[in-house]
């Protein structure tokens, strides 16, 4: 399985409630809920306006389009990186997941998912 590293540094914010925000990021989730209006975006990219923002995560995402049927993909990744005690965030869409990784972390966990078989893609 192909993993590649995306070339941002990324921040998990939350937003006021009711905001009205578009995402213009090539890279850009945002999660509305009755509760609350979650973005994670590039860092440079944070809107001033956040009521929380934790910085410093990296990410990767498995590559191609993943049938919603497999099973398991997701929680074989997260299971070697918690055995190792590496907390992971993630994101899925559509087409794939993608999973965050505090910057302490993430040379250790490239290299932990590299060692249990996953070929690991970095940015040109």
């Amino acid at each position: 399985m192909k993993l590649k590293v995306l070339p941002f540094d990324f921040s998990v914010c939350k937003l006021p409630k009711d905001e009205a925000f578009a995402c213009t990021e090539a890279f850009c989730f945002l999660s509305r809920t009755d509760e609350e209006l979650s973005l994670v975006c590039p860092t440079r990219s944070v809107p001033a306006h956040t009521e929380a923002r934790e910085d410093g995560w990296k990410a990767f995402r498995i590559e191609g389009v993943l049938d919603f049927g497999l099973v398991g993909i997701l929680a074989r990744i997260a299971s070697i990186l918690a055995e190792n005690g590496i907390p992971v965030f993630a994101v899925s869409t559509y087409n794939t997941d993608y999973l965050f990784l505090k910057e302490i972390y993430f040379d250790d966990a490239l290299w932990l998912l590299s060692k249990n078989g996953y070929e690991i893609s970095k940015p040109d």
